[in-house]
């Protein structure tokens, strides 16, 4: 698009009438109420330029009338200290192209922490944006005693300000009432003092925004672009200047407007809240003294995560089941009703087989999705950072570092976006590096397909599989810490930061914003994942395929194609692994995504016999594999070292992609795959050889 275009989108009468921005302190249920009031009906992408997402829905009001609702990123502040601050304040202010200026604002804050949740939505209010405060999580203020007057804070801050509980939908009607209303009262802010007025118009002229004589809420405006620390605001003109000048010509200026911004919001509080009890542990009070505690906190998480695991291979055998029953009767049924030929091939030994081979593993991520879902619902997983700080701070890392590593454990793709967070330059370089070592779910379908073939039903029970499944993740992490710690001793430019982390009150989670986080994680696996695998399925199918013999000899047919020839090179280099010439095209397909080792096994040894039944499981054709010396192929050294292969293997290229992003070089993404590769295929080599010293 060019400028042209983007001028004349500018221009256009505003669709932003029916714009409605959510914005927040964080963990205030804010996504929450996203979900109730937008449903299934919800578009994700990413914001122009940055690796932000964008999550916007339809929104009904009262009167059916269809409007538009943005979830924007959470802060604290609109003095934006990361990235991701960056952007709430950036849409309020009206400086992106991409997303139109709110004609109203949802402010959501936790009424269980009213002072310090009141900062960001007076910063909002000041900025003369029409508003709505809610009120969110009630509950839990009175739970800790508070009697808190809505009115009364409606009269003090001249907006309308909804009490509610937004994970059981209580106050929704009633802010969809407020929606429907024509118009909401514009806040105009107090004077500032003649002095810091006067300064703060001429570092509004230095910021080019072309106003002789600004009132006090575009001042406030200029007012969170000079505070504003994160590197993003350095593209607002005259940016540095207009500091220079505020510091100049009213030394501590910033300093005094925040206390005189607690100062007013200490008097509505004042007049709001009523304490009626004070000093009884509250229940989350109670949990944490058993959750945070130094060696049942770790015993705990331990239990879940064992609990998880037990789960995935037990409960999810069924639908896994049934998947691959319904392939199979597909397959069987394409066989039965069309006639020889390349299609009939491509439909059965191509498609069904490559994309079943992995959409059968689906189950076992969704039930990986609920309970991390279930854990952010409760507020469990702000505890498993604190829990993991001082560990992290071993390394050179705080606990808030932790959340987008623990994001990485379902995708490093949003786990190194979530980095954005991190306020220090050389951490989150640090953990950017190191987030591909978390066991992503994208790794769950060839774990459990190498631990099925190394452990099968009769050969292992459900918790000697747990005990390996969870020996891969603690390989993983050993892993994550430890090349943390090496590049925090390499990159020592910038200081340590320390943690500042609000611990959540837990809550019951609700169940509905939970299944509609599962729905869409699933629909992007279906949709990416499955496009991915369905295209080298039908690339690996043809690589197989052709060119077929002359002589109509199809015994070496598969030796003889393209991918056989392939193979063929590549096998001196990975043979000291254990591999043959077919896993190692596995290995470099599963650089577009790392699930797509399986669909390339289950097309590549089933091509192997032309004959092969498409109903039989993959893993018990993988046992059934020999080698040159009638030995077995996948034995459980060379099990194992495809494990841990695929425990570092940096085998996905969207994953590069955004460190590229992130990182603004490509000299990051391409040490990020040198490094894991060096250390994948040294680990794998280690445990084959071992293994074999061994006597395996």
């Amino acid at each position: 698009m060019g400028r042209r275009d983007v001028a004349e989108r500018t221009r256009r009468p505003a669709r932003c009438a029916s714009l409605f921005q959510s914005t927040f302190a964080e963990g205030c249920g804010k996504t929450t109420l996203f979900n109730a009031l937008s449903g299934l009906s919800q578009k994700v992408a990413n914001y122009a330029g940055v690796t932000v997402e964008k999550k916007e829905g339809p929104c009904h009001d009262q009167h059916g009338k269809l409007l538009r609702i943005l979830d924007l990123p959470g802060a604290y502040s609109l003095s934006a200290r990361t990235p991701d601050e960056a952007i709430p304040r950036d849409v309020l202010l009206g400086r992106r192209a991409d997303t139109a200026k709110p004609d109203r604002v949802i402010c959501v804050v936790d009424a269980s922490n009213l002072e310090r949740n009141l900062y960001l939505a007076m910063q909002v209010l000041d900025l003369g944006i029409p508003a709505i405060v809610v009120l969110n999580m009630m509950d839990i203020a009175g739970a800790r005693g508070m009697k808190i007057s809505a009115a009364s804070l409606e009269e003090q801050l001249g907006v309308p300000v909804i009490p509610m509980q937004a994970n059981t939908r209580q106050g929704i009607e009633r802010l969809r009432i407020t929606l429907s209303q024509a118009g909401l009262p514009l806040v105009k802010r107090g004077e500032y003092p003649a002095s810091l007025r006067e300064a703060l118009a001429k570092a509004h002229e230095l910021l080019g925004a072309g106003e002789t004589n600004p009132d006090s809420n575009a001042l406030a405006g200029t007012v969170s672009l000079i505070c504003s620390r994160e590197r993003d605001a350095a593209a607002a003109p005259g940016i540095d200047a207009a500091r220079e000048l505020m510091e100049r010509e009213y030394p501590g200026w910033e300093e005094n407007l925040v206390a005189s911004q607690y100062k007013r919001i200490g008097e509505l509080t004042r007049n709001a809240i009523e304490q009626t009890r004070s000093g009884d542990p509250t229940p989350t009070d109670k949990f944490d003294r058993v959750l945070l505690h130094p060696i049942l906190g770790w015993l705990i998480l331990g239990g879940l995560m064992t609990a998880l695991f037990a789960t995935i291979f037990s409960v999810a055998a069924v639908p896994m089941d049934w998947i691959d029953a319904g392939f199979g009767w597909t397959a069987d049924w394409i066989k039965t009703w069309m006639a020889e030929g390349d299609l009939r091939d491509l439909l059965t030994d191509g498609v069904l087989a490559g994309v079943g081979s992995v959409l059968i593993f689906l189950p076992q991520i969704l039930l990986l999705f609920f309970f991390i879902g279930l854990l952010e619902d409760t507020g469990y997983m702000a505890r498993v950072a604190f829990i993991m700080d001082r560990l992290m701070g071993l390394v050179g890392l705080n606990g808030r570092a932790f959340i987008p590593l623990l994001s990485s454990y379902a995708c490093a793709i949003p786990g190194i976006m979530a980095t954005r967070t991190i306020a220090n330059p050389r951490e989150r370089l640090i953990t950017i590096l190191v987030a591909p070592l978390a066991s992503c779910s994208a790794r769950l379908p060839v774990y459990v397909m190498m631990i099925g073939v190394m452990l099968p039903s009769d050969a292992g029970g459900v918790w000697t599989k747990v005990a390996f499944m969870l020996g891969l993740y603690a390989l993983g992490t050993v892993g994550m810490f430890l090349f943390a710690w090496v590049f925090h001793r390499k990159l020592r430019s910038g200081n340590s930061s320390t943690m500042i982390l609000e611990l959540p009150p837990y809550k019951i989670p609700a169940l509905r914003a939970v299944l509609l986080r599962l729905w869409s994680r699933a629909w992007v696996f279906i949709t990416q994942a499955g496009t991915v695998i369905l295209t080298i399925s039908i690339l690996l199918w043809a690589a197989t395929s052709y060119p077929k013999p002359a002589d109509g000899d199809d015994t070496d047919r598969l030796t003889q194609s393209i991918a056989g020839q392939l193979g063929k090179q590549i096998e001196p280099l990975i043979e000291p692994l254990g591999y043959d010439w077919k896993m190692g095209i596995g290995l470099i397909a599963s650089f577009a995504a790392r699930e797509v080792f399986v669909s390339t096994m289950s097309i590549l040894y089933r091509a192997d016999d032309p004959d092969e039944e498409g109903t039989r499981p993959l893993q018990t054709i993988l046992r059934e594999q020999k080698r040159a010396d009638g030995s077995p192929l996948f034995n459980t050294k060379t099990c194992l070292s495809m494990l841990v292969f695929y425990v570092f293997a940096m085998q996905c290229m969207a994953t590069l992609a955004i460190t590229r992003r992130e990182t603004n070089s490509w000299k990051w993404p391409l040490f990020q795959f040198g490094y894991l590769t060096v250390t994948a295929y040294m680990a794998a080599l280690l445990v084959y050889q071992g293994a074999g010293l061994l006597g395996y």
